[in-house]
């Protein structure tokens, strides 16, 4: 039989999350951001949970191309735009709109012959210092643009810095408004943190963003973990870690675990070996202590985790009377079968890392099953 390590994608949690999105602004369309094969579940696994967004964002061709063979009709955006003038013509085919954030993308777009103009969304850098252009280049990259007979349409957009902290975005919406204002087009604004934290602000306006773009929020993670939970958001595991148990072994006090001995008993306990290690994508760095279900039932990781295992501390089972033996089933995170759940970020936060880290890290060799119900 195959190693019982799995992972599961939940569509009707991503669903969920979709939605959680649409409440949070409810008056903004919603862009379901699928970078990065869907943060590692699948685009073509993740994509009946997310159809029902207003358009899908994403970085390169080869995923836009992914999305439009599953039937997907709707607005797919570029958020990086394109990487050589060639990426254009696909665009033009494939109906894609894209980011612009440099000069050079304007070059491209000048010299690109064309019979169908294209809709851009036009980056400012306000306070991120990654891509966009300055405040003060701002509007002359617009006027730029606007003077192309290859683009139809010009949307407006930034990223925030510090949507998921306390220095929150006020600081790059004011620099955006105030560049902005009086241009025309749709604003692209909010990011997952943003969506969620700073749509209503209570006692003020709601920030105006006519397409939020949230990302790993709609795979169930907080993107503010640890001050809020995905339960406090109401947010959903996208995907689920399984395994089960493949040996127990008794420990002596004072007996250690492990490669280089870094957990010693400090009592006579029962462990569990899991089938799961660094190469299924678990994070090598976890340290003793990092949560994680057998039979539902929350425990904790002991010693260092290995290329394909891990050992688990079974007292938290035997003190509830719960029988434990090869097969018993773990989660590493997700929903377990007794409808127990362990969020992605409480693993991430244990070994110094984010859910989004874990759910990309997720290997090839790891199975994957879709919930179909």
């Amino acid at each position: 039989m195959p190693r019982p390590i799995l992972a599961t994608i939940h569509p009707a949690a991503l669903q969920h999350n979709l939605e959680r999105c649409r409440r949070a602004a409810p008056d903004a369309k919603v862009w379901a951001v699928v970078k990065a094969n869907a943060y590692g579940h699948g685009i073509e696994r993740a994509y009946p949970g997310l159809r029902g967004a207003d358009g899908f964002a994403l970085l390169d061709l080869l995923e836009a191309q992914r999305v439009r063979e599953l039937g997907w009709r709707g607005p797919v955006l570029l958020l990086e735009g394109v990487f050589e003038p060639r990426d254009l013509e696909l665009c033009s085919r494939l109906s894609l709109w894209h980011t612009v954030h440099c000069d050079e993308q304007i070059d491209m777009l000048a010299a690109h012959k064309t019979h169908v103009p294209q809709r851009v969304f036009l980056k400012m850098n306000s306070g991120m210092n990654r891509l966009g252009f300055t405040p003060g280049q701002y509007r002359s990259a617009f006027s730029r643009l606007n003077a192309l007979p290859q683009v139809e349409e010009i949307s407006l957009m930034t990223h925030f810095s510090d949507a998921d902290g306390a220095r929150g975005i006020a600081h790059q919406v004011q620099v955006f408004n105030q560049i902005t204002g009086d241009l025309p087009g749709e604003r692209s604004l909010s990011n997952s943190a943003a969506t969620l934290r700073h749509s209503q602000p209570p006692g003020g306006a709601a920030l105006v963003s006519d397409w939020v773009r949230p990302g790993i929020v709609l795979y169930g993670s907080a993107p503010d973990h640890p001050l809020r939970t995905s339960a406090d958001w109401e947010l959903q595991p996208g995907m689920t870690l399984s395994s089960k148990i493949i040996a127990t072994q008794a420990i002596d006090k004072g007996a250690s675990v492990g490669y280089g001995s870094t957990f010693v008993a400090d009592a006579a306990i029962r462990v569990g070996v899991v089938a799961c290690g660094y190469a299924d994508g678990y994070p090598r760095v976890a340290p003793t202590g990092t949560p994680v279900l057998v039979a539902g039932i929350r425990t904790r990781l002991v010693g260092r985790v290995s290329m394909d295992m891990i050992t688990v501390d079974l007292t938290p089972l035997e003190a509830a009377g719960v029988s434990v033996g090869v097969g018993t089933e773990v989660t590493l995170w997700g929903c377990a079968g007794s409808g127990a759940s362990l969020g992605i970020d409480q693993v991430a936060h244990a070994a110094g890392t984010l859910g989004y880290e874990l759910m990309c890290a997720l290997a090839a060799r790891v199975p994957v099953q879709v919930q179909t119900q």
